[in-house]
């Protein structure tokens, strides 16, 4: 009964919940940028603010469904593969996550010193750590990759330039054996 109860709270304030954290999210981007993503709403002209709004509202969802990672993967990885590729520290890309809980206990602050939503509002912080767990997750391996490709440019360049200058000869070319 005081799941439920409690489901009906979190549902009740879902969409000021989503405000804020959509907020922290946009908040942590350049002033101009962070204008632009909260001011502009279509998704053509701001891609970004609107992968990123619709995967925390499905990300909410989901915190309260059952925290399926595979789900949460699909909506947490668009978001985290942006600011990878951006000017963030892991903390700053994955951090808005950990916001969340904040932003929870803003929102329902007389429910929770009320104690009467105590295992509630306990599963749903272990559930908001585990979300930060994957976002980080996400995060290395989209590093990785970046770094991966620019490993590989560097090498097809040298590689390129060395050829060029002739100082690579493959097999089979007719300078091969000079």
């Amino acid at each position: 009964m005081a799941t439920m109860i409690f489901e009906t709270l979190i549902a009740k304030k879902k969409a000021a919940i989503i405000k804020k954290w959509f907020g922290e999210v946009v908040d942590s981007y350049p002033a101009d940028t962070s204008k632009f993503l909260k001011k502009q709403k279509d998704p053509f002209s701001n891609p970004v603010g609107q992968t990123t709004l619709h995967g925390l509202e499905a990300i909410y969802d989901e915190l309260f469904k059952g925290m399926d990672r595979e789900i949460i993967i699909s909506f947490l990885d668009p978001i985290i593969r942006i600011r990878a590729i951006q000017n963030f520290t892991p903390s700053q890309a994955t951090g808005f996550t950990f916001a969340l809980k904040k932003i929870i206990d803003d929102q329902l602050k007389k429910e929770i010193l009320s104690k009467q939503y105590t295992a509630q509002f306990s599963q749903l912080r272990t559930r908001i750590d585990e979300l930060g767990l994957i976002a980080f997750d996400i995060y290395m391996s989209c590093r990785e990759k970046v770094l991966q490709l620019k490993a590989n440019e560097a090498r097809n360049q040298t590689y390129s330039a060395f050829k060029r200058a002739g100082l690579i000869v493959e097999p089979g070319d007719s300078r091969a054996g000079e």
